[in-house]
């Protein structure tokens, strides 16, 4: 059976050289294993080492892996406090692939898959590291939108309620079983919405460790990647999403912190965190932090539902690790119940 993500580098490599500024002599298409939503290759050309990113192929959500969007916000982001790849062309109509996809530079540097961070030698690393996230993550949250041009990159106000509604709608369309506390989970936070408070910035929507480059010599974020679920929205829904990652166990899929002695390795604990974000920010504090929390662990379950339902449907773009994902929906309603019921 043919890999319904391949590509032909024959319909590909004379539409590169048409259209992305220097790109000549095609070598070696190569699809990276990690990813799930938007299948990701590194090109191997003469003129250089660039990055394809394109959307699945098969019928898709509506809404969803709008590849667009993440092309946008970086070429928005080129000349600020955050760290992107540069750009260079988005193919809309008459891909050579037969889906839109776009281009980037290639950016050389290390990506840190365990945020126990055991490729680092010392404490005073590993601090520096998770440090270094905190700080581009609040650069990002104190971008001037309109400055970028991205004051119609999302609606603002009500965001919460407006991304429970959609993730709410994306899990029902793509429900495979009952989980029941998945569904209390939803009941939950429809019940205890928090009132607009008038805070909007352009949020990530995926910020974690993985979905950035770090320079290889030292402790400084170089490329924030996958922007496809970016958009204009509330920044604790940016750090709530990060610090889950203190709450998932370090043995499941997602590698979380979850278990582990955060301060025999240098990291900070949670509080820690939120508090130098707020202190970065000129923030007293966050209010409500157990909703931002739950309402996080709803969405990324949201999100594994879909992969696991474009597995079953024979869409993924890694199929074996995405059949995985059916058991991560589970974990993660539970750990928001958890939280839930401990009230912290």
């Amino acid at each position: 059976m043919s890999d319904p993500n391949a590509l032909d580098a024959a319909a590909l490599a004379p539409y590169l050289e048409k259209h992305v500024p220097g790109f000549r002599g095609l070598k070696d298409i190569r699809k990276f294993g990690s990813g799930q939503s938007n299948p990701t290759y590194a090109l191997d050309a003469e003129s250089g080492r660039y990055v394809l990113r394109a959307k699945p192929p098969g019928e898709l959500l509506k809404s969803a892996h709008q590849v667009d969007r993440e092309f946008r916000v970086m070429k928005a982001l080129k000349d600020t406090a955050v760290p992107v790849p540069e750009v260079l062309h988005l193919s809309e109509e008459a891909s050579p692939i037969g889906r839109m996809f776009y281009v980037m530079a290639f950016v050389d540097g290390r990506i840190l898959w365990d945020p126990a961070l055991p490729d680092l030698a010392t404490n005073e690393e590993r601090s520096a590291t998770s440090d270094a996230m905190n700080a581009v993550l609040a650069a990002l949250h104190d971008v001037d939108i309109e400055a970028a041009g991205l004051s119609d990159f999302g609606k603002p106000g009500s965001y919460f309620e407006r991304q429970f509604g959609r993730w709410t709608s994306q899990y029902r369309a793509s429900e495979t079983g009952t989980v029941e506390d998945m569904d209390a989970l939803i009941a939950w936070l429809e019940s205890n919405q928090v009132a607009d408070d008038g805070q909007v910035s352009l949020v990530h929507g995926d910020y974690r460790l993985d979905n950035m480059i770090f320079a290889h010599d030292r402790p400084e974020v170089i490329a924030v990647l996958d922007w496809e679920l970016s958009t204009l929205g509330h920044p604790f829904a940016d750090i709530a999403y990060q610090c889950m990652q203190w709450r998932l166990p370090h043995d499941s899929g997602f590698r979380g912190l979850g278990g582990m002695d955060r301060q025999a390795l240098g990291l900070p604990s949670e509080a820690e965190y939120v508090a130098r974000y707020c202190e970065r920010r000129g923030i007293a504090g966050i209010d409500n932090w157990i909703f931002y929390l739950a309402f996080s662990f709803f969405r990324l379950a949201a999100i594994c539902q879909g992969v696991y339902k474009r597995a079953l449907d024979g869409n993924a773009s890694n199929p074996e690790k995405a059949k995985t994902y059916g058991q991560a929906v589970r974990l993660l309603a539970a750990l928001a119940r958890q939280a839930i019921d401990k009230g912290k």
